[in-house]
């Protein structure tokens, strides 16, 4: 049984649910479904919440009643019948009576991710009725009953899999199982969220805990490029990719995928493929535990890059002072992304400026802090292993005219890794792009 996750832009109106709908019904197998909440609707779940953190229910109310509103309309064009234009109403009522409830409490955390998860519990209702509007044999399974976050909030995969496993045991016979993205309940029982990777994040859970045929993520581009589209000439999508390949790709700045989310795939050894709704006959991209030896894969950048350069001559062949500069980063939470090592300095690169005035002043105990902000890291990704003789210079060779600062290879066999100013972003990224791939 497949797995299909489907974005919130993807259903982001009556007439996107009901291509959505065609799209999974088309070939009558069986099929679980992970559906977001509709654009737009997460964003006006937040604005609710601050309102009523700030004690303003009055505007809060203002809000819920407008996007009650835009509900109700998408009703009229949902559904054709009247017995299920009424029982979506009904169910509709019952929610936003649900969010008004919250002007009259205590506003806390706790009660904020109340209030996002009901963006996803409205869409996956509002499908499951029109599916079943159609005659599709249909089941709503609520994500609540069996995603759930460990003590640290990371997934608690075996419980995952353990509950997983029987509700759809227990729910046999169904053409279409449809369940919700991103909410979870955490390790106390109380209604949270997974953060990273979202919805995505889910459909890999599942996947992996079901052991399914394949997990399909779609969204509204045609897989992952090898460069950025938005601001690179003549890209095209890359077909396949290594597991590792794409995780070092969604880390250093290609949006379309959440480096985490694809671990469960890759551990269960369950193939991920990137489709895009608005062309659902374009091949995407799958991401599977084949390698293609000797390719270069994929461009990409990751951007609000700060380097931070500690010189001290205490440093040569000084036992321990690598450990006292890395436990300054851990002490303040902050994680580095690139490293580079000489006998009288280190340079690393950070991407969270939170604590950077307190990180610089515990550096200087140990050297002179040189600081750099507005940088880019630009990774090359692909098979970059020994065999793949050459790679190196082709990179290097298409950055000949623009300042390198920094260079990271050789901490993975998928990544090459360069550090440059913003402002020389989109050459880098062009150059490269013809260099490598538009020969």
């Amino acid at each position: 049984m497949k797995v299909m996750k489907f974005g919130g832009t993807s259903v982001g109106s009556a007439q996107r649910m009901k291509d959505v709908c065609q799209l999974i019904t088309q070939d009558g197998t069986s099929k679980i479904v992970v559906l977001s909440a509709m654009s737009g609707t997460t964003n006006t779940l937040v604005e609710i919440s601050d309102y009523l953190y700030k004690k303003n229910p009055e505007g809060a109310n203002n809000i819920i009643n407008q996007l009650e509103q835009k509900y109700r309309a998408h009703v009229n064009e949902l559904y054709a019948t009247e017995e299920y234009k009424q029982k979506t109403l009904e169910f509709l009522k019952e929610e936003f009576d649900y969010l008004r409830s919250f002007t009259k409490i205590l506003f806390t955390s706790f009660e904020e991710k109340m209030v996002l998860a009901q963006g996803e519990i409205i869409s996956t209702n509002m499908v499951t009725n029109y599916l079943k509007e159609c005659g599709v044999k249909t089941v709503l399974l609520s994500a609540l009953d069996f995603m759930r976050t460990d003590k640290n909030s990371e997934p608690d995969f075996n419980y995952i899999k353990e509950k997983a496993t029987d509700i759809f045991e227990a729910n046999p016979g169904y053409e279409i199982y449809i369940t919700q993205g991103f909410i979870c309940r955490n390790a106390y029982g109380e209604i949270d969220n997974l953060l990273r990777g979202g919805s995505d994040y889910t459909a890999c859970l599942i996947g992996a805990a079901l052991m399914s045929e394949e997990i399909q993520i779609w969204t509204d581009i045609d897989g992952m490029h090898n460069n950025d589209p938005r601001i690179v000439d003549h890209t095209e999508p890359v077909r396949q990719l290594y597991f590792e390949e794409a995780a070092e790709l969604a880390y250093f700045g290609a949006k379309i995928l959440h480096p985490t989310c694809i671990q469960p795939a890759k551990f269960s050894g369950v193939p991920v493929r990137l489709l895009n709704t608005m062309d659902p006959t374009a091949p995407g991209t799958i991401i599977n535990n084949e390698i293609q030896y000797g390719k270069i894969k994929a461009v990409a950048a990751k951007d609000n890059i700060t380097s931070i350069q500690i010189q001290s001559s205490r440093m040569l062949l000084a036992h321990g002072f690598l450990r006292k500069v890395f436990e300054i980063f851990e002490s303040y939470k902050t994680s580095i992304d690139m490293v580079s090592t000489s006998e009288v300095g280190v340079s690393v690169t950070i991407d969270n400026k939170s604590y950077l005035k307190d990180i610089i002043a515990d550096l200087m105990k140990y050297g002179t802090v040189t600081v750099n902000e507005n940088m880019c890291i630009i990774c090359v990704v692909g098979d970059l292993a020994w065999h793949n003789v050459g790679f190196e210079s082709l990179a290097t060779q298409a950055l000949k005219e623009i300042p390198v600062q920094m260079i990271s290879y050789g901490g993975s066999n998928h990544n090459i890794s360069f550090l440059v100013k913003e402002e020389d972003k989109k050459r880098a990224l062009q150059s490269l792009s013809d260099t490598l791939f538009n020969k």
